[in-house]
């Protein structure tokens, strides 16, 4: 076989603005529309791009990169704050001078109308540039202004229900009406591969993705949810849990800004306790888990006033970068520790489940909130009292454990037909190798013995959960030009989490593969009710075992079809492609 790494060559030009609607800023201090309108407005797509062309053009520690085009058909940005910086060089370039810096990547605008990191963003790179806070010595920061442009240039005052400000703000929907902050592993958009390739080119040791929500009412501005450590697993889980976030904690709190985990209830009493989000690999954090990266979104509460929400992301950013560039040389240990922790493993968890015999007592400052009737309704409905605040202890369930586990293989086997696959794997900077010729060889098979498939679109599919599998060894034909993909390389953990079927994310239950699904061969009742006949003259331990399915199920004993459809599948007319999962497996 010849090896051909799956490589990440990103070319990413030096951006000039040549963006419709430029617009000149007034004033040499750069401030921004968020700050001249005193905080109650956001900047559009437009102004943010031309903000920090701008700030490139004056400082020589910025730059701007533009990378693949998105949905919209623009390209998606990325800016970069060091002093290693030299102009116009290409991406690749300047990270081939990093050394041995840490790599911030900050993503802000994955949803639009929660713009609060857009501003917070433009604010600190600005300051940065400008000395107004100190910069980091040991980390380089990168910076996505707006991921979903499409969603940005949709802006309006109204899809926000909820939310307390700004005056107009983007859409959640980008260009195609995705919400992007699923479609990670199954990159149905080019946000998504966009984002890959500067990810990939990047290979950030840390990850912010700034957000805002609202599942209850409650007195904190802002609130962290740090990628389940549990999941992110080994000594980065263990230091993410014990050591940065708490520090974090206390950083804000020292600054007068409370901070809690993540309100994750709907229409609930948070005081009655809540458990921390599980970040699956569809999601920002979860994707970035899967590459070792020490990675949180930043949640502030959509009813705090716009003002207080991006001064509050601004002050988390800075504690942030301050933490982690003074414990820099640690946690670049730790990341590369960790790449090499799974393969060395003989098992990996694909799905996790709460550990309720471990939790975590907040002291937890919300609102008195009650169930009263409905005027509108007539049934009980949720309702807090500001005027009533309160401090309680609360049940954080923030302790995971495996419920399903696979065995790691030497490699998986994936044929070329599969190209949607294929193309996600090369996407993702994962090496592979191809058949030189023709092979016949024993490996692991998996076969769908069950799976539930949810009833309602969801983003662009009809997603399945719950799918089990059974195993068997077999000697398959490998043909020439079919892929091989060793599990000995840094993107493994995105290896199992798409390859295995029964992985929560799985490219089977995104669909990939729902032409195994359905039979492509079938019989007419007529002819092979002779055939079937035949094949229960012939084989007496089979007609034993259907003669008693007939005796102990009634239902299969007055469904004629279904009688003749079992016998069909116990015979060689049986297609074999059917539930048989394409991709196979090669034990250790």
């Amino acid at each position: 076989m010849t090896k051909k790494l799956a490589t990440t060559a990103l070319l990413l030009t030096f951006f000039s603005c040549s963006e419709d609607k430029k617009r000149t800023f007034s004033n040499t201090n750069f401030e921004t529309q968020f700050e001249t309108s005193n905080g109650v407005q956001t900047a559009d797509y437009h102004n943010v791009i031309e903000y920090y062309q701008m700030l490139s053009d004056k400082f020589s520690t910025i730059t701007m990169h533009a990378g693949e085009l998105s949905d919209s058909g623009k390209p998606l940005h990325v800016i970069i704050f060091s002093d290693l910086i030299v102009k116009n060089n290409t991406l690749d370039t300047f990270l081939e001078k990093k050394g041995t810096s840490n790599v911030l990547l900050v993503n802000n605008g994955i949803h639009p109308g929660e713009s609060d990191g857009i501003d917070a963003s433009m604010m600190l790179l600005r300051d940065l540039a400008q000395g107004k806070i100190s910069a980091p010595k040991n980390t380089i920061i990168a910076i996505v202004p707006v991921y979903n442009i499409g969603g940005a240039l949709n802006r309006n005052s109204t899809s926000r229900t909820n939310q307390n400000g700004p005056d107009e703000y983007g859409f959640r929907g980008n260009a195609r009406n995705y919400d992007l902050n699923r479609d990670f592993i199954k990159a149905d958009t080019k946000n998504a591969l966009a984002f890959a390739k500067i990810f990939h080119a990047l290979k950030p040791e840390l990850f912010i993705d700034n957000h805002v929500s609202n599942g209850a009412d409650y007195q904190y501005t802002i609130t962290h949810l740090f990628t389940q450590h549990n999941k992110l697993g080994g000594n980065l889980g263990t230091y993410l849990h014990t050591s940065f976030m708490p520090a974090l904690e206390d950083s804000l709190t020292s600054k007068n800004w409370d901070i809690t985990p993540y309100v994750n209830v709907f229409n609930s009493q948070p005081e009655k306790g809540f458990t921390q989000f599980l970040d699956s690999p569809r999601y920002s954090t979860g994707y970035t888990t899967l590459f070792n990266t020490l990675g949180m979104m930043v949640e502030t509460h959509m009813l705090k006033p716009y003002k207080q929400r991006v001064e509050g992301t601004y002050e988390l950013m800075k504690s942030f970068i301050e933490i982690a560039d003074a414990d820099a040389k640690n946690i670049s240990k730790l990341v590369r520790s960790s790449k090499n922790a799974v393969t060395a493993e003989a098992e990996y968890p694909i799905q996790w489940q709460i550990d309720s015999a471990k939790t975590t007592i907040l002291n937890f400052k919300g609102y008195e909130g009650n169930f009263v009737e409905s005027t509108i309704t007539g049934k009980q409905r949720l309702k807090f009292d500001q005027s009533k605040p309160f401090n309680k202890e609360t049940t954080y369930y923030n302790f995971f454990k495996p419920s399903t586990m696979i065995k790691v293989p030497l490699c998986y086997i994936v044929p070329q037909g599969y190209w949607n696959v294929l193309e996600r794997l090369k996407a993702n900077d994962i090496a592979t190798s191809r058949f030189e010729k023709d092979t016949l060889m024993e490996v692991e098979v998996y076969r769908i013995e069950s799976y539930e498939t949810r009833r309602n679109a969801y983003e662009g599919h009809y997603l399945h959960y719950n799918t089990s599998v059974a195993t068997k060894m077999e000697t398959v034909a490998i043909n020439q030009g079919d892929y091989m993909i060793s599990t000995d390389q840094d993107g493994v953990r995105y290896i199992l989490e798409t390859l295995e079927p029964s992985a929560v994310d799985s490219f089977f239950n995104w669909n990939f593969f729902d032409t195994i699904l359905q039979q492509k061969e079938g019989f007419s009742p007529y002819v092979w009710e002779d055939k079937a006949a035949a094949l229960l003259k012939n084989n007496a331990q089979l007609k034993e075992e259907f003669d008693s399915i007939k005796e102990i199920d009634s239902n299969f004993a007055n469904n004629w079809y279904e009688q003749l459809d079992w016998l069909h599948k116990k015979s060689s007319n049986y297609e074999k492609a059917h539930l048989r999962y394409p991709i196979v497996r090669m034990r250790r």
